[in-house]
C-alpha cells in the first residue's frame, strides 16, 4: 500500500483546516496554477525560477520534487500520513479524490484532494525512531517507505492493542540522513512546554512573552476569569497605549468562535484597544474565516506562534521560567537549501 507523508505547513499551521476539510492541501502559496497545466516536472520546475528571481535552481528541483506527486503520482485508496505539530500524534487518511485545483480558494489552499481520516490521534510514541526520524524530514510531501510497519502499528491502535516498538538500525540509518534537526529541537521545545504548561502554566508562559515584550501586565488568579486570563498594556506602571486583553485556552481541541466572540464582549468591558486570543490547539474554520475581519482589533495565536515568540524573547525572561523551561543555544552547519 502506497503511503504519502503530508504537512499542514512548517509548523502545522494548517492540521486543523486539513482535518475539519476531510482534505489534504498542497499548501505553496507561490503556486496560483494548476499543477496538471505542466506535462513535464522540469516544466514546473522552470515556473518557480522563472517566477521569483531569488529562487535556485537547487531550491526549484526541489519544489517541484514535492508539488508533482501531489496531482500526478498520488491516487485514490492511498494511504496519507499527517504528522501532527499541535499534539504527539500521527493522523492517518485514505485518498479518496482524485486532484482538485480550486482557484476560488483562499491562498494557500488552491491544491486538493479529498481524504477520509480513519486513525486521528495516534500517539508517536507507538513507532519506532526511525520511523519518526523518516516523519521528521524535510520534505513536505514525500513517499514513506515503511508501510508495514506503520499500518501494523495503527491497526493495533484501532483495535485498542498495544504494538511494541522494535530496533531496525538499517533503517535508522538511512533515516538519519534526511534528519531535520532543527525541526526536532523544536519538537522537543513544544514537548517540554506542554508538559510544564498543564492548567494555568501556559497563562505564566504568555504573561512572560509579553513582560520581556516590554508590556506591564496582571494575570487573573486560578478560577473563574470571566474570559480574560491576562491585562497587558504599554508605557510607564502600565497606563499608557496599548490596551491589551488576553484570553488563553490549553486545551487538546482546537478553539470555536463562541471564545473569539466572548473576547470581543470583554475587551469592550475592560475598555481594551485589542485582544490576543491564545489557543495551543489552534482555531477551527468559524475562527480562523474571521481574520480579516478582526485584523485591526484581534490577533490569534497558536502553538506555532507562542513557540516563536518564546524563543525570540527567551534570553530577556525571568529566572523563573529560565528554570522551569530550561534551553540552551547551539550553531549547527547550514548543509543547504531545503
Amino acid at each position: 500500500m502506497t503511503m504519502w507523508l503530508c504537512r499542514a505547513g512548517r509548523h502545522g499551521e494548517y492540521e486543523n483546516k486539513f482535518l475539519e476539510d476531510n482534505r489534504v492541501y498542497c499548501n505553496w502559496d507561490n503556486l496560483p496554477e494548476s499543477i496538471m497545466r505542466f506535462s513535464t516536472k522540469r516544466e514546473l520546475q522552470q515556473y518557480f525560477t522563472d517566477n521569483d528571481e531569488d529562487i535556485k535552481v537547487k531550491t526549484a528541483m526541489n519544489w517541484a520534487s514535492q508539488v508533482w506527486p501531489f496531482a500526478h503520482e498520488m491516487k485514490q485508496g492511498e494511504i496519507v500520513v499527517l504528522p501532527s505539530k499541535i499534539k504527539s500524534v500521527i493522523h492517518f487518511g485514505r485518498i479518496i479524490g482524485d486532484y482538485e485545483f480550486l482557484p476560488e480558494n483562499a491562498n494557500p489552499y488552491y491544491h486538493s484532494r479529498r481524504v477520509e481520516w480513519f486513525a486521528c490521534d495516534v500517539p508517536r510514541e507507538s513507532f519506532d525512531q526511525d520511523i519518526l526520524y523518516s516523519l521528521g524530514a524535510f520534505m513536505a510531501i514525500c513517499r514513506i517507505k515503511q508501510e508495514a510497519r506503520i499500518m501494523a502499528v495503527v491497526n493495533a491502535y484501532k483495535q485498542g492493542k498495544k504494538l511494541l516498538s522494535t530496533t531496525h538500525a538499517q533503517a535508522l540509518d538511512e533515516a538519519e540522513t534526511a534528519r531535520d534537526i532543527e525541526g526536532e529541537a523544536r519538537e522537543n521545545i513544544k514537548r517540554l512546554l506542554i508538559q510544564k504548561t498543564k492548567g494555568h502554566g501556559l497563562e505564566q508562559i504568555i504573561e512572560a512573552i509579553l513582560r520581556a515584550k516590554g508590556f506591564t501586565t496582571y494575570r487573573s488568579p486560578a478560577g473563574p476569569d470571566k474570559g480574560v486570563d491576562i491585562l497587558a498594556c504599554a508605557g510607564t506602571f502600565g497606563f499608557g497605549s496599548p490596551r491589551i486583553c488576553v484570553q488563553v485556552k490549553s486545551t487538546d481541541t482546537p478553539v470555536d468562535r463562541t471564545v473569539l466572540d466572548q473576547l470581543n464582549g470583554v475587551m469592550k468591558n475592560y475598555h481594551a484597544e485589542y485582544g490576543l486570543l491564545v489557543s495551543w490547539s489552534g482555531f477551527k474554520n468559524s475562527v480562523t474565516n474571521e481574520v480579516a475581519k478582526q485584523f485591526f482589533e484581534i490577533r490569534l495565536w497558536t502553538h506555532a506562534e507562542i513557540i516563536d515568540e518564546f524563543l525570540r524573547h527567551y534570553d530577556q525572561m525571568d529566572d523563573e521560567i529560565k528554570e522551569k523551561i530550561p534551553l540552551k543555544k547551539i550553531w549547527i552547519v547550514n548543509s543547504g537549501d531545503e
